[in-house]
């Protein structure tokens, strides 16, 4: 298989997801070519390449069914009649409708605009789109269901396999939403039956996952899996709206929390599945959330943090506002009507700016595709714990103490690290011995390790770190401790009573004296224990990570691992630092204020972009090095 340009390493991909200005859902209905052909003329100029697509399933493939006497089915029509008797229509599929999307293909390709096709578009915005024939039955398990949708998929791939401007074929839009699979294992078989139909008509097109609010661990994500849809598709996506995305909407659009959701959960998906991974829809959900300002200076700090990350491609929901539109979903849903790049009268938002001008600042740079990030630490987000909040936390702490991470699931292999990360461990099942027996071996062997813990129990453990558990109970009011200078305060998790063994050293301990930060060689390693869950603590602390008056908790993460080659370090907690190869350097500032940036001795710079001394507000700079 070819690869495309989302999934060749340190590329970037622009584009948004598309509904007609004049239309929405409606479109293909209300076919209005014109209309169409200038907007996708409007969204080439502004600098996008890609649009994702949707052939709405209850448009497409219109069966009603007809049952005979006691009520089983006899066959499947159309309303106007029986279906014909081509390949077409015994598909069920509405040959009008082929029609205008082979039209809007065609559109697409003269104005330099691949799509990425959402096949079983069965949900959109809050409501459900099955043919009639299917009202009622659960699209993911029922039979007759199943049958419809793998005719519907092959007829359609078939059709369009040879059509130019087809860039990749998405399951469909967020289609763990349209019922429930009952099972990993229903969940598993339905996205089979669909990437099977995909490729028995067409191999030569990477299949995209079109999913949301994935998890490792299926109790925590109804059964859809990173790992299974990693295992079936091509690339992995996310859809990291703060307004929906748990832990993510506390904070403003442009603070640091917000602009570090879509990097922090795109990595998570590629690292744990092992694939390309891209913010397939991202968006602020309209002008309630905030100025357009500052849904600017989040697109602007979200494009930066997502490259130097190598998450590959940006989709903005949506290319079009739909304030005018009385059929639903925008009748009933009033955060849909506002969320376009462009008005319906074509008018560009600031957001549109920001991706013209960041398209513009890609091809000044002197090379094509940014090369591979440095990796500081491995992250394992482990069983019991919500696995979203202390990866999202990690991922924040971590860019604040200038280190980069990757995340690994606890049930898989372990990749080789200096440093590893096991935060805010909850329950009786945080890891299998097997895994965490193969951990302390790279740390006997030099490797360094870190655990904050929740309620979650390791064995072994005393002999391990150190301390011994003299208490245990829930924690009844805050409890402070100083490290490095600097005061930090438990406000969740157990009130751990843990005192200290010879070897072990205190960092920071309670004013009952009880050890709260602890550290001891372990082999040729070290670990450290931090005796609260610092990461899901903050999680659930609006403006902990950047609030005048929050704590600085990143400096845990600075302290106790031993500080990679920093050739630029910088005192701003809000400056993220990525390197890349041995000759360029990505920051971004996520805060709202000028950062400052220093150089180690005899370090020097040949040139930067969009930079200087300083970092501006919600911007970036990239440094190249001279050797």
């Amino acid at each position: 298989m070819d690869t495309i340009a989302l999934q060749r390493p340190g590329t970037f991909t622009l584009g948004c997801n598309y509904w007609a200005s004049h239309a929405g859902t409606a479109m293909w209905r209300d076919w209005r070519p014109e209309v169409v052909d200038a907007d996708l003329a409007r969204l080439a100029a502004a600098g996008l390449t890609v649009l994702r697509v949707f052939p709405l399933w209850s448009d497409f493939q219109p069966v009603i069914a007809l049952q005979g006497g006691g009520g089983p089915l006899r066959e499947l029509a159309f309303a106007s009649g029986p279906l014909p008797d081509d390949a077409v229509g015994q598909a069920g599929v509405d040959p009008v409708m082929l029609e205008r999307f082979a039209a809007f293909a065609e559109m697409a390709q003269r104005h330099g605009l691949d799509l990425i096709v959402g096949l079983i578009t069965g949900w959109m915005s809050g409501e459900l789109y099955v043919p009639p024939a299917l009202i009622g039955r659960n699209v993911h398990t029922d039979p007759l269901a199943l049958q419809c949708q793998a005719r519907f998929v092959r007829c359609f791939v078939q059709r369009f396999r040879t059509t130019p401007a087809v860039h990749a074929w998405d399951l469909g839009n967020e289609c763990n939403c349209m019922a429930n699979p009952g099972s990993r294992a229903g969940a598993w078989a339905w996205t089979a039956l669909i990437t099977g139909a995909i490729r028995s008509a067409d191999a030569s097109r990477p299949i995209v996952s079109g999913m949301h609010s994935l998890l490792p661990s299926p109790e925590r994500s109804g059964g859809w899996t990173i790992q299974d849809q990693a295992e079936l598709c091509d690339i992995l996506t996310t859809h990291p709206y703060p307004l929906w995305t748990q832990h993510a909407s506390q904070d403003p659009l442009d603070s640091i929390r917000t602009t570090m959701h879509a990097t922090a959960e795109t990595r998570m998906y590629g690292d744990i599945g092992g694939r390309t991974a891209f913010a397939e829809e991202i968006g602020t959900m309209g002008p309630m959330m905030g100025h357009w300002q500052h849904a600017a200076n989040f697109v602007r700090t979200n494009l930066f943090s997502l490259w130097a990350n190598d998450c590959r491609g940006f989709l903005w929901w949506c290319a079009f506002d739909q304030t005018r539109l009385p059929n639903t979903p925008y009748d009933w849903v009033a955060v849909e009507r506002e969320l376009g790049l462009f008005t319906e009268d074509g008018v560009a938002k600031p957001m549109a700016g920001e991706m013209t001008a960041f398209r513009d600042f890609l091809k000044s740079l002197p090379f094509t595709a940014l090369p591979e990030r440095r990796v500081d630490a491995v992250c394992i987000l482990s069983r019991g714990q919500d696995q979203w909040a202390a990866a999202y936390s990690a991922w924040i702490l971590a860019a604040q103490a200038k280190l980069s991470l990757r995340f690994v699931w606890a049930d898989q292999p372990l990749p080789s690290a200096q440093r590893y990360v096991l935060p805010s461990i909850q329950g009786v099942e945080v890891i299998c011995r097997r895994r965490w027996l193969a951990l302390l071996e790279r740390v006997q062997a030099g490797a360094e390790l870190y655990v904050s813990l929740g309620d979650g129990v390791l064995a072994p453990f005393t002999e391990v770190f150190g301390v011994e558990v003299r208490s245990r109970s829930v924690r009844r009011s805050p409890t402070t401790c100083t490290l490095a200078g600097l005061q930090l305060t438990a406000t969740h998790g157990l009130d751990l009573k843990l005192e200290a063994m010879p070897g072990t050293t205190v960092l920071a301990a309670a004013t009952d004296g009880s050890a709260m930060i602890t550290s001891r060689a372990y082999g040729a390693g070290k670990v450290t224990l931090c005796a609260f869950p610092v990461e899901t603590q903050l999680t659930a602390t609006p403006g902990g990570f950047h609030a005048p008056e929050a704590q600085p908790y990143h400096i845990i993460y600075r302290h106790v691992f031993s500080a990679p080659t920093r050739p630029i370090d910088s005192t701003s907690a809000a400056l993220a630092i990525t390197y890349h190869g041995d000759h360029y350097a990505v920051l971004v500032n996520h805060g709202d204020c000028a950062a400052d940036f220093t150089l180690a001795p005899g370090v020097k710079i040949g040139c930067w972009w969009r930079g200087g001394p300083q970092v501006a507000a919600h911007d970036a700079a990239v440094v190249e090095f001279i050797d």
